[in-house]
């Protein structure tokens, strides 16, 4: 039954001369996600699909936001400029409370809830400056209203998001993460990154000198920028490090923010930069990965009105009589609506074999000292996990709290899966609470945090990032998991997000495999998962198989799939899209290093030799042999775990990666058999191939 906007509450009192007909808006949904992935290079078909403004360009593979010459140098001077993704976003939604849950966003009387969107997005960046000469002005990352114009005078310290008469208006409806290379009075340095919203005048600012991070230094530096909103805690993070290095474990910056208060409903993403009067700089974008939720379509309009003529108003009259009994009705209804939803999702939960405790939310959130941020463990997609200690137990765990109650189908999803899981090497679920529209589960904490964490955070002096004894033991632990998933458990489950940072150390660096918001259960006898998705299959891109991308389904080769780039990524220390030696991806390294017999010189230089060579050359060619392009050429997950265990010798893999061709053909047999044909759309194998995903419409990704 469509519920009824409290705005069309009172409509039996106005004239009888109107019939309404009213909007139809969805029940309680998932939010979806959109990844737009951009550039990296920026080549030329990019001029006609960006927006670019004032002295913004597309050129020299990069987005320009100021003039990219350096032969007139007074033509770099004192200008501004800006480039958009052209297509507009929902930055909130005003929903009634009934359907968007309840918030404390909901106002008295209104009832209604004002959605907000989470974003991820990161981006490389280059500010170039002439040797002895001062750089300025900046470059920001911006969220405006006005897609197609930007205000005159913005150059300068306006850094082309304001001028003199406007900045501070409430009027801009302008967010940005500004990068700055000039001093302003209201500056702490001329070297900072800030938070500013609908100014100059940073609401938070930081100098980024206290990282060793120089925006415009002498020698020319790319810079990775990582920018995560969430749209349920109001608060926006921003990470910076130098490109090629992992995303830092602590922001650079983060201050609370309500973008549902200082923008538009609907405004536009992209850059903004500028020069001054007397200095300059090449503000310079390389590549741009933006993941945004997409906020549930409402069907219908805002209610359309039919005028009938006077000679009916006996029968209209009647109508609306009977209307009236029948909103009546409704109201009844809805008022037990939302206890009726919340006790039939407990019923559901509780039904569940095997189903763990069920937690108080108090006791939950007394554990978590009321979700505090010092207590924080990360945040994905689905929600924000913290750490916790059970009152009056003592026991440690960590407490997943979903970003909205919307997200009803995924806590379930989740639950349904992992609430009978039996295995060592998979995190172990503890209980679950559903209380005021709240959503949460309650796992094991797992006190060595994830294997991304150890592989890439700097150690203490003298101390290996991961000893080899520990890499090997974790990715058995994994390889055993991932074989109970496909071929044990009474349903085989595709986890569909196999990386490096789902995979969690207990106390003593045992492997846990976690965070199945992602992951489905199919059918014996069948292969696969198949979804329709906003944008595809969901992923990372470098642990995504290449036939995802063009089935739209997960299957458990596509497992397989991941779980090699998780292998050589902990042998090489890299994560699997990273830039080296030519390669945009570590496998096609790894391929290559194959081909010239010199294999362990993939292996990761911060062991300092202290390795097992035979296993070291077992695991990178079974990572190699998981990456195979051709899903039904891949081992299973049972071979993988003799392999890894040294029972049976590692595989035979081609010197050459073989193409990836297409149309795949996923097979429905039992044994997950797969075939493939060619066709005349075949990708073309060369020394060292990957595919290069840049559509607008990728599977979640990030540069790193």
């Amino acid at each position: 039954m469509a519920r009824i906007p409290a705005r069309f509450l009172t409509f039996f009192s106005g004239s009888l001369l109107f019939l309404l007909f009213l909007p139809s808006l969805p029940a309680a949904q998932t939010l979806q996600r959109r990844t737009h992935t951009l550039g990296d290079p920026f080549n030329d078909s990019y001029r006609s699909n960006l927006t670019t403004l004032k002295d913004a360009s597309v050129n020299g593979n990069a987005l320009q936001l100021t003039p990219d010459t350096r032969n007139n140098v007074s033509f770099l001077l004192n200008k501004s400029g800006r480039v958009l993704f052209p297509t507009p976003i929902r930055i909130w939604e005003d929903r009634p409370a009934a359907a968007a849950g309840n918030s404390s966003n909901t106002t008295a009387g209104s009832a209604l809830q004002r959605l907000v969107i989470s974003f991820n997005t990161s981006f490389h960046f280059n500010v170039f400056r002439e040797a002895n000469q001062t750089a300025g002005e900046g470059l920001a990352f911006i969220i405006v209203a006005d897609g197609s114009g930007m205000p005159a005078g913005s150059e300068g310290g306006y850094l082309g998001l304001t001028n003199a008469t406007i900045d501070g208006s409430a009027a801009n409806q302008l967010v940005a993460v500004e990068f700055d290379t000039v001093k302003q009075p209201y500056d702490p340095d001329d070297n900072h990154v800030g938070i500013d919203v609908n100014s100059v005048v940073s609401v938070a600012n930081r100098s980024l000198s206290e990282l060793n991070i120089t925006i415009s230094p002498e020698t020319a530096a790319v810079y990775t920028a990582w920018v995560d909103y969430s749209g349920s805690t109001k608060r926006i993070d921003v990470y910076v490090d130098n490109r090629g290095r992992p995303k830092p474990r602590a922001p650079a910056l983060s201050a609370p923010l309500d973008l549902g208060a200082n923008l538009a409903q609907v405004s536009y993403f992209g850059f903004a930069g500028s020069t001054g009067v007397s200095v300059y700089e090449l503000n310079c974008i390389l590549g741009w990965n933006l993941t945004v939720e997409v906020l549930p379509e409402r069907s219908g309009g805002q209610g359309s009105f039919v005028k009938i003529g006077v000679p009916v108003l006996a029968a209209v009259a009647a109508v609306a009589v009977a209307g009236a009994a029948w909103f009546c009705y409704l109201r009844r209804r809805r008022r037990g609506k939302g206890k009726g939803d919340e006790k039939r999702l407990a019923g559901t939960l509780k039904s569940l074999p095997g189903t763990p405790r069920e937690f108080g939310y108090k006791e939950l959130k007394r554990a978590t000292a009321g979700f505090d941020e010092k207590n924080r463990l990360g945040q994905g997609g689905f929600g924000v996990v913290y750490r916790g200690v059970i009152p009056g137990e003592g026991t440690q765990v960590a407490v997943k709290l979903f970003s909205r109650d919307t997200m009803q189908g995924d806590f379930l999803a989740e639950l349904t899966i992992i609430n009978r899981l039996r295995h060592k090497n998979l995190v172990r679920l503890l209980g679950w609470c559903h209380k005021n529209g709240k959503l949460l589960l309650v796992y094991d904490y797992m006190p060595n945090g994830s294997l991304d964490f150890h592989l890439y955070n700097p150690s203490p002096a003298g101390v290996r990032p991961l000893p080899w004894d520990r890499r090997y033991k974790v990715l058995a632990g994994v390889a055993s998991a991932l074989h109970y998933l496909h071929n044990e458990y009474e349903q085989k489950v595709v986890h569909r997000d196999l990386k490096a940072s789902n995979i969690l150390l207990d106390a003593d660096f045992n492997a846990r495999l976690g965070d199945f918001g992602l992951a489905r259960a199919i059918d014996h006898g069948r292969t696969s998962y198949a979804e329709v998705e906003l944008d595809g299959v969901p992923g990372t891109v470098g642990y995504v198989a290449p036939e995802c991308f063009h089935t739209g389904k997960a299957t458990r080769e596509s497992d397989v799939f991941g779980f090699g780039a998780v292998i050589l990524e902990v042998v090489c220390g890299r994560r699997p899209r990273s830039d080296v030696s030519g390669f945009r991806f570590v496998a096609d390294w790894v391929w290559k290093l194959h081909r010239e017999g010199c294999l362990l010189d993939a292996v990761d230089p911060q062991l300092g030799g202290e390795y097992s060579a035979e296993e070291a050359q077992r695991l990178l060619l079974l990572g190699l042999a998981c990456s195979h392009p051709i899903p039904g050429d891949r081992p299973k997950t049972q071979a993988v775990v003799q392999i890894i265990s040294g029972s049976v010798p590692p595989p035979k893999v081609p010197p050459f990666r073989p193409a990836f061709v297409w149309p795949s053909m996923v097979g429905d047999d039992d044994d997950g058999a797969t075939s493939t044909i060619a066709s005349s759309s075949a990708y073309v194998s060369t020394p060292g191939w990957t595919p290069h995903y840049t559509s607008k419409d990728s599977p979640d990704a990030s540069f790193v």
